[in-house]
């Protein structure tokens, strides 16, 4: 070895950032390799080498068993040693390099980089990260979003781990952390933790709700993300491809955080019903398609904002199952004004819920006897199948509506475009076939035409006689 190959490990150090003692260290176990190969050895411990690490200087000795020490010349090992050195080199090199990937990028764990993209594998995208690839599985893919070779690639470190031989680092554009560290970027507030960022819910590509809160009164959570004329927010948008970002104001009350969660709709009472989880929203009729959401995502991302199971009800329909429950309950005896009441004030709004919420909180939080739950939950589970019953039969006759109105339509077009080609080709248009009521109507009319003409005979042939 020369200084040369000296320069070169220093190189590889800098490079792939890998300790130059460990480099040497690893190229004295390749040297002891080769020598045990040389000699056909087993004992690990009958040679020893030493590298110099300015000149490069390498001495090889092999030790006897009386602990006499005799030095080996490079040269007598050959051809095979020096390859089975060069293997083991490379091998050790290269696990020096993982663990030293391991150790850096396990330290930035949720940092945004930049990588530019190489290539598909399988649908996931490979990333150049300064000296390693990333790996970008189609589950942390923004959907319908594409990368060409070259292209500027935005994302969040999620995961770095040992896969086999070599370091798997797991790059992400869908996960949550991603627009988090976005907003910390964006808005320096959240960087500084002046606004925290306390829940968000994302479908990534389509929506996210953010709820933020600030800790300094003079400063408006909201307002700050926004930015002037929305720039703040308008940037993370852009970087998301359009993804939409809503902005929620965060309270610590559930029922204010359910009904900032669902803006854009208007919501006008919230009941909760801590027992299930579950909180009942009621919206008027124009506001429910809005509540709800395209598909359903407003109402599923303020869900799973919020922790809380939404339902989401007009007035009508809530009147209807609060009457329905009344009504049931107030036929069994027992049963009184402030059963109802409590019953009420647990978010028990329909007789679904009294079996849901069990015969354990009918008793503790009610105030009914056992024999009276039981009694309520047997009634009320028996309204419950006519509901499901009278639901089901609706929704079969709104069906086969639906189907007679498409059969119909279907007929009137085809008519219609009879009709229309025989104008085409000059063609008489079709004649439906007479009905029966309608052939009768005929016959008689010919009936009566036919009377008539043979009573004008008569009378003229009279009048000729004469």
């Amino acid at each position: 070895m020369n200084p040369e190959t000296i320069r070169f490990i220093d190189a590889i150090a800098r490079e792939r950032n890998v300790d130059r003692e460990l480099l040497l260290q690893d190229l004295e176990q390749a040297m002891i390799s080769a020598a045990r190969k040389h000699f056909n050895s087993l004992d690990t411990e009958e040679f020893a080498c030493k590298i110099d690490p300015v000149s490069g200087q390498i001495t090889i000795w092999q030790i006897h068993e009386d602990g006499s020490a005799e030095v080996i010349p490079l040269e007598s090992l050959g051809r095979i040693p020096a390859q089975t050195a060069k293997q083991v080199m490379i091998q050790r090199f290269r696990d020096n390099e993982r663990a030293s990937i391991l150790e850096e990028f396990g330290k930035r764990l949720g940092e945004i980089v930049t990588g530019v993209a190489h290539r598909y594998e399988g649908g996931a995208l490979i990333v150049q990260i300064d000296r390693a690839e990333g790996f970008m599985p189609r589950s942390h893919q923004i959907p319908g979003e594409q990368f060409h070779q070259g292209d500027r690639v935005r994302c969040v470190i999620h995961e770095v781990r040992e896969d086999g031989n070599r370091a798997k680092i797991v790059l992400s554009r869908s996960h949550e952390d991603y627009i988090r560290r976005l907003f910390e970027a964006e808005v320096p507030e959240v960087a500084e933790h002046v606004i925290e960022l306390k829940a968000m819910a994302r479908e990534a590509g389509f929506r996210t709700k953010v709820a933020v809160a600030s800790i300094d009164s003079k400063v408006d959570a909201v307002g700050a993300c926004v930015g002037v004329r929305g720039s703040r927010i308008r940037n993370i948008v852009d970087e998301l491809g359009g993804e939409k970002i809503d902005i929620v104001r965060w309270n610590e009350s559930s029922q204010v955080l359910i009904g900032n969660a669902l803006k854009p709709a208007e919501v006008n009472e919230v009941s909760l019903c801590f027992e299930l989880g579950r909180a009942t929203i009621i919206v008027r009729e124009d506001q429910l398609s809005l509540a709800i959401g395209r598909r359903g995502q407003n109402v599923r991302l303020a869900a799973r904002l919020t922790g809380w199971d939404i339902d989401i009800l007009t007035p009508e329909e809530f009147a209807k199952g609060l009457e329905l429950l009344e009504e049931t309950i107030k036929t069994i005896e027992g049963v009184d004004d402030t059963m109802l009441d409590r019953m009420g004030a647990l978010g028990m709004i329909s007789v679904f819920d009294v079996q849901d919420v069990g015969q354990n909180t009918l008793i503790n939080d009610v105030g009914m006897s056992e024999e009276l739950s039981e009694l309520v939950l047997t009634t009320c589970a028996e309204a419950a199948k006519l509901v499901d019953e009278q639901q089901r039969l609706e929704k079969e006759q709104e069906e086969q509506r639906k189907a007679d109105a498409d059969a119909d339509a279907v007929e009137t077009a085809g008519v219609e475009g009879e009709s229309a080609a025989a104008s085409i080709l000059g063609e008489a248009p079709p004649v439906a076939e007479p009905t029966e009521s309608a052939t009768e109507e005929v016959t008689a009319e010919a009936a009566a035409a036919s009377i008539l003409d043979g009573g004008s005979s008569e009378t003229t042939g009279e009048q000729s006689q004469g």
